[in-house]
This record gives structure tokens, C-alpha cells and sequence, in this order.
């Protein structure tokens, strides 16, 4: 890729980032270990805590409560790896910010556990959360699905298994740049587009670890692919965000554009210059606080609770 297509300011950063081309069972050996040794990060006003049983998790408790919403977040990956760490910073500042609890899924991983494994893992934190609402001081009816890349399309997937099965619904869909149809595959002419970070042949080794076959096929299972469903009328208010020269733009902007004619009100932020996953590497960048900053604004007023800027939060416990 041109590197002059990349905003400046991330130029730099871009350089020195890998782009994973294949996938032997050292590198994701390697990879996994690196994720899981991440350090947790500390921040003021959050206490958070790892969930060891069943479910695993990670759970954000902010001490200053403004919501009785909670956010049921998921990491991305290529739903090969990850770790809840990876967004330890994130969710923290997105819990603090907001004033609500987040609950961070910490799922198994493709090959061994392809599709639905994963995806049953987020369910079960969000059975979870339902049987927990008392004890949490929150509302089953007001739970918000969230993710990045793989774990934006597990969380938007979900969001789909959720509403068919009746009971309690999502609240809404907060998705970053979210890996959401299998069938990107099969657009060979994007083979030869170095992009930063995941590649479309990086794309076809996720899939396929996923689905546990060949993606891109006539058909794939319900809820795997959520770019497959048909009708989409009923889902919940969606949030998507995503670069302009990520592979996956085309794919969520066409989401977002038909989440919108079945009537659902959908939100899409095109982000210019920037690569797959920018708003973690380059969070502290310009382009990162005004895209995170207008994320968090969007599921505060879902949620009822203003988003308020680390300046006024400074300013208010001062």
C-alpha cells in the first residue's frame, strides 16, 4: 500500500507494524503468548477484576456510577487470538468516562474451537450479566454489544442470535471496524493490496480457522457471517466505525447502508487514512482522540450518560 494513502501522523507507527500473511502454529503459538503476557493497565476511578471460571472475563466497575446500562465488549484477533488485555486501557477509559460497567469476554479461539465456540463463550457472558443484574446494579434490558475486527463481528453476530431467540435484546451495537463477511475472500483483486495489519490473506486464514472450512462459499451457519443475513429489520441502534483503507471498509459501510433500509438506525464513521485497528496502536494520536471521542459520545447517549472528556472528569474530582 502507498504509504502516502495513510494519514501522516500514523505514517511513522505504520512502518514498523507486521501484517500477518500465514499462519503456522508456532507464529499463533508465539502471537497468543505475546497477547496474554499484555500488562493490565491501571486507571483512576475503574475497578476491574479477571473472571477465572466459567464465563471468563474481564469486569469494569466504575466508581462513579452515571448508568445503570453495561457494555458487553469483545476483542478482536482474527478470532485466532487476543486477549481481554489488549483493551484493558480502552474499556477502562471508556468505564470511567461513561460511568459503566463493562464486561470483557475473554473467548476461546479457532482452529481448536471453531465457530460457534467463541461466539457461545460472549453468550455466556451475556446470560451472565442477565442473572447478574441485581448484584451489579444493572438493567438486562439495557446492555450494550461492542467489539473490534473479529470481535466486532462476534459481537454483531450475537446481537443477531440474541433477537432471534427472544427474551431481553440488546440495547445497541457499538462495532469498530468489525470482520463481518466471510465472502471478502473471494475478492482476489484485493489479494495484492499490502494493508497494514490484515490482509486479505491474513482474511482467508481467520475465516477459515472460523468457520473450519473454506469461507466465501454459498452458504455459511447462521449468526458466523452476520453480512449474510438477509433480513435485518428489528436489530438494535448500530455504531460502526472503520478506516477507508481497511479490507474491511466496503463490507461495513455496505452493512451500515443496509442496516439503514431495514429501518434500524445505523451510524457510520469513515475514518480517512487510517489502517485496520488504528484506534488501539494510535489511540493517543489526533486522529485517535477524535475518533474515540465521538464513539464513546455516540454509546453515551444510548446509555444516558454524557460522555464527558478527561478534562471535565479531572475537573469533577479534583
Amino acid at each position: 500500500m502507498d504509504i502516502n494513502m495513510i494519514a501522516p501522523e500514523l505514517r511513522g507507527r505504520v512502518r514498523w507494524m507486521p501484517t500477518m500473511r500465514s499462519q503456522t502454529k508456532f507464529s499463533l503459538w508465539l502471537g497468543r503468548r505475546i497477547t496474554r503476557m499484555i500488562p493490565s493497565s491501571k486507571v483512576d476511578g475503574v475497578d476491574a477484576e479477571n473472571h477465572r471460571g466459567a464465563p471468563r472475563m474481564r469486569l469494569y466497575r466504575p466508581r462513579n456510577v452515571r448508568t445503570n446500562a453495561a457494555l458487553l465488549w469483545i476483542h478482536g484477533g482474527g478470532f485466532m487470538m487476543g486477549a481481554p488485555a489488549m483493551d484493558d486501557h480502552f474499556c477502562a477509559e471508556t468505564c470511567r468516562s461513561l460511568g459503566i460497567t463493562i464486561a470483557s469476554v475473554d473467548y476461546r479461539f479457532a482452529p481448536e474451537h471453531p465457530f460457534p465456540a467463541p461466539m457461545d463463550d460472549a453468550l455466556a457472558v451475556w446470560d451472565w450479566l442477565q442473572a447478574s443484574t441485581k448484584t451489579l446494579g444493572i438493567d438486562g434490558d439495557r446492555i450494550v454489544l461492542g467489539g473490534q475486527s473479529a470481535g466486532g463481528g462476534l459481537a454483531a453476530g450475537l446481537i443477531q442470535r440474541i433477537h432471534d431467540a427472544g427474551g431481553p435484546r440488546a440495547l445497541g451495537q457499538w462495532l469498530f471496524c468489525p470482520m463481518l463477511d466471510d465472502r471478502t475472500v473471494n475478492r482476489h483483486e484485493l489479494d495484492s493490496i499490502d494493508y497494514p495489519l490484515w490482509s486479505n490473506r491474513s482474511n482467508l486464514v481467520g475465516w477459515t480457522a472460523y468457520l473450519g472450512g473454506t469461507p466465501g462459499g454459498f452458504t455459511a451457519p447462521p449468526y458466523a457471517s452476520p453480512s449474510r443475513r438477509e433480513d435485518l429489520a428489528g436489530l438494535p441502534p448500530a455504531w460502526i466505525g472503520v478506516g477507508d483503507i481497511d479490507l474491511f471498509f466496503d463490507e461495513d459501510r455496505a452493512y451500515a447502508e443496509r442496516l439503514r433500509q431495514a429501518g434500524v438506525d445505523a451510524t457510520f464513521v469513515q475514518v480517512s487514512g487510517a489502517p485496520h485497528g488504528f484506534e488501539g496502536w494510535a489511540r493517543n494520536t489526533v486522529l485517535g482522540r477524535t475518533y474515540l471521542k465521538k464513539a464513546r459520545s455516540w454509546l453515551g447517549d444510548i446509555v444516558g450518560a454524557p460522555y464527558e472528556t478527561e478534562a471535565a472528569l479531572q475537573s469533577v474530582h479534583a
